[in-house]
């Protein structure tokens, strides 16, 4: 679901903060890797915002933004590459003798 809504308290220190909205009765828990844009982003109480929720609970609140922004228009997801990732892979294999 996509809603507009106000940021009614926000704890930077911690990185997360929770949303009030028509749409996420209770209020709507956001962590700041759902705050759209490049690297690390803070909101602000009382500051208008939009955003996209699931009904999931996440400490206490019965819904969780998965992307949150301001402005009038909805930003694009980052693109995501399938080739060949370069982050680091490990793989452990066990086996029990008998």
């Amino acid at each position: 679901m996509t809603s507009d809504g106000v940021v009614r308290s926000y704890r930077a220190d911690e990185g997360w903060g929770v949303i009030d909205g028509p749409d996420v009765p209770g209020g709507c828990w956001v962590h700041f890797s759902a705050i759209a844009g490049d690297g690390y982003a803070e909101l602000a109480p009382g500051q208008a915002v939009s955003f996209r929720a699931e009904a999931q609970p996440q400490d206490g609140y019965a819904y969780r933004a998965v992307k949150v922004w301001t402005g009038d228009a909805e930003p694009a997801d980052p693109e995501t590459d399938d080739g060949d990732s370069t982050a680091y892979r490990s793989t452990l294999t066990l086996n029990f003798d008998e």
